[in-house]
């Protein structure tokens, strides 16, 4: 079983490290995490031990791509 206080908490940014893709955590479903990319788009779901922690660069990253999906809409 999972400790829960060890996954990121909603809201907080995280990779998956399958396909090192940034996600913001939108929840907590059964044994997994929910992501979605920060500008949007569909959740998927990623076993904790596949999660780690963004770079500096990742996070900055994750931030522009949120940025620019408000521009675009």
């Amino acid at each position: 079983m999972t400790d829960k206080s060890a996954l990121p908490a909603v809201g907080d940014l995280s990779v998956d490290k399958r396909n090192n893709r940034v996600g913001v955590v939108m929840g907590h479903e059964g044994p997994y995490v929910q992501l979605r990319l920060p500008k949007g788009g569909t959740e998927w779901d990623v076993p904790p031990e596949a999660l780690r922690t963004p770079t500096q660069a990742e996070k900055l990253s994750a931030k522009v791509a949120e940025v620019n999906g408000r521009w675009r809409r």
